[in-house]
């Protein structure tokens, strides 16, 4: 996890690792309600193998020849998995779909619904996984430690970290196109997501990024792979924008970052907060997820802030009624006092940061007045099998909340 170095669980470690293949890696949605059968809109359920979704969306709105405003979907899921998920195409008939999973890669649609409703973000419970780790130190023990942690998990909470998808794994760069932004670096934020190529990334992408680093824009257009496709849609931009006028300004990479889908516009800011976030529950958790400390903020599960502290308040955290939080900074955020208070002081002194930096005001839609997050997330349907290939764990976890906080207290290891 980028920014967390804080274990809550003692066992020892299993090692191991994930995503050998991607069907190690299972996860499905539990919505909050299924599709009627009947209505203007139609819901369609995926398989998906080695695909993220905003691609996958895409794709979809390439196929039906349809604006992607009209595609939605309740939860981003990950392109390294084996993930089955609900996504809607509003106005639009069940039959017009007829021939669609044929034009799809690495896409199965499993079922076809009409709805009154359309599905929009976070219209979900949370995901239930299945997730096998392979080539751990000892099988037979492993098993053992796995279901230990895992009941210890369900008592207390887990941390609630971001994982690397937040960031990116080859390319962890997002929250650094945020800071950028944050800081009204509008071209730093470019530069960052086209070019600085990371020594992870294939050679002939390292190579397209180093052409636009070295001001070759033409040049890595015509060399850039299917797969960056976001790049492209901001360089060519950014190229247009070169054509009418000598110089770019601050307004030219405006209009390239724009150019973008909204939902990847918005991660920016939030991969940052994200970061930070992060860095703070650190920090909260080595004074116990599951119990209050003076000058905490409440909330409930409802995420309301909670402004009455009762007597029983330990226990009603306990009862995972009632959480601490931490910040995911922005212009209106409060911030803690007491202890707790001092942690969320020191990490924006530490990153040279006010709250109102947030602001982002040449592009206030990406701007964010903030928010308290939970420190810690509740898990169940919790088990841990022996298979021939590893130790196959399962369990529910609820939305906006990552496996991999999961997995890296079984595994005590960074996990991607």
């Amino acid at each position: 996890m980028l920014n967390a170095d804080t274990y809550i669980t003692t066992q020892r470690g299993i090692g191991g690792r994930i995503r050998t293949r991607y069907e190690d890696f299972y996860v499905e949605e539990i919505l909050e309600n299924q599709p009627s059968g009947e209505g203007p809109n139609t819901w369609i359920f995926i398989d998906k193998i080695g695909r993220n979704t905003l691609d996958v969306v895409l794709d979809i709105a390439r196929e039906l020849k349809i604006s992607r405003k009209r595609m939605g979907f309740a939860g981003m899921k990950d392109k390294a998995a084996h993930t089955r998920q609900w996504l809607c195409i509003s106005n639009t008939a069940p039959e017009q779909l007829f021939g669609l999973e044929k034009k799809l890669y690495g896409v199965k649609i499993l079922k076809i619904k009409a709805n009154q409703k359309k599905l929009r973000i976070g219209q979900l419970v949370g995901n239930q996984f299945r997730i096998l780790i392979r080539e751990t130190k000892s099988p037979a023990q492993d098993v053992v430690t796995a279901s230990e942690v895992l009941d210890d998990l369900k008592k207390r909470g887990v941390p609630n970290y971001y994982g690397w998808q937040r960031f990116g794994q080859k390319r962890p760069n997002t929250h650094l196109v945020g800071e950028a932004l944050v800081h009204n670096d509008f071209k730093g934020a470019v530069d960052s997501y086209i070019g600085n190529p990371y020594p992870d990334e294939a050679p002939h992408i390292q190579a397209t990024r180093r052409m636009y680093d070295a001001g070759d824009w033409e040049e890595a257009l015509d060399n850039m792979p299917s797969g960056m496709r976001y790049e492209k849609m901001m360089l060519r931009t950014l190229l247009r924008e070169k054509r009418k006028k000598e110089e770019l300004n601050e307004k030219s990479y405006i209009k390239a970052l724009y150019s973008l889908p909204k939902p990847l516009n918005r991660m920016f800011v939030h991969a940052y907060q994200s970061f930070l976030f992060n860095k703070v529950v650190s920090e909260r958790s080595q004074l116990g997820v599951d119990k209050y400390v003076e000058g905490d903020i409440i909330i409930d599960n409802q995420e309301h802030l909670v402004h009455k502290i009762g007597e029983d308040l330990d226990q009603q955290i306990k009862n995972f009624q009632i959480h601490p939080t931490a910040p995911l900074y922005g212009t209106k955020v409060p911030l803690a006092t007491g202890e707790v208070g001092k942690v969320e002081e020191q990490v924006l002194k530490e990153y040279k940061l006010k709250k109102e930096d947030f602001r982002v005001p040449m592009m206030p839609r990406l701007g964010s007045h903030g928010l308290r997050r939970a420190v810690r997330f509740k898990i169940w349907d919790v088990s841990s099998e022996p298979t021939p290939d590893g130790v196959l764990v399962e369990f529910s976890i609820p939305k906006g909340c990552y496996a991999t906080a999961v997995l890296r207290e079984i595994m005590k290891v960074d996990v991607y």
